[in-house]
């Protein structure tokens, strides 16, 4: 028994201190001017992000990122940080995720359009909404796929933890 739980929690660390090395990787995305960037420039060394990655046809990442809208002035005066909703869709549905941004007040966030789902692919997303709290150095510090209503307090609570 003792064996066991050794074990058990020998792998917990180590998953554990994998997830917590994890870094954004570096990819070329387009940004809300139509330009390539690199991924890696998100990292400033300074501000914390949340990084969301949706879709326009995806319901749930909608309501999340305009919940996380309308929280943004208040969460803001608690800690600094910014939100970089990463558009999932392919190079036929970029304007339309464009105009859906737009209309939807998102322009506080940094918007990316990853046509190729280059960077999902790298950041292993498999399922939208899928959102990351990254701390100033690149390092991703906690991880969540799906949205129920309230779910986005967590996201802040993880950023103020980052303050520590």
């Amino acid at each position: 028994m003792k064996t066991a739980r050794a074990i058990i929690l020998t792998i917990a660390l180590l998953l554990s201190s994998m997830y917590a090395s994890a870094q954004i990787p570096a990819v070329k995305v387009e940004n809300a001017k139509g330009e390539t960037v690199s991924t890696g420039s998100l990292v400033d060394g300074q501000t914390p992000m949340i990084i969301s990655f949706w879709a326009t046809t995806c319901k749930p990442c909608i309501q999340e990122l305009d919940a996380i809208n309308e929280a943004l002035p208040d969460w803001l005066e608690e800690a600094e940080f910014r939100v970089v909703a990463v558009s999932t869709d392919d190079a036929r549905f970029t304007a339309k995720a464009r105009s859906l941004a737009q209309g939807r007040g998102w322009g506080d966030f940094t918007l990316l359009f990853d046509k190729n789902q280059e960077f999902m692919r790298a950041m292993n997303v498999t399922l939208t909404p899928q959102v990351y709290v990254v701390d100033k150095d690149g390092k991703i510090v906690y991880s969540h796929t799906g949205y129920s209503p309230g779910s986005e307090n967590e996201l802040l609570k993880k950023i103020k933890e980052l303050k520590k």
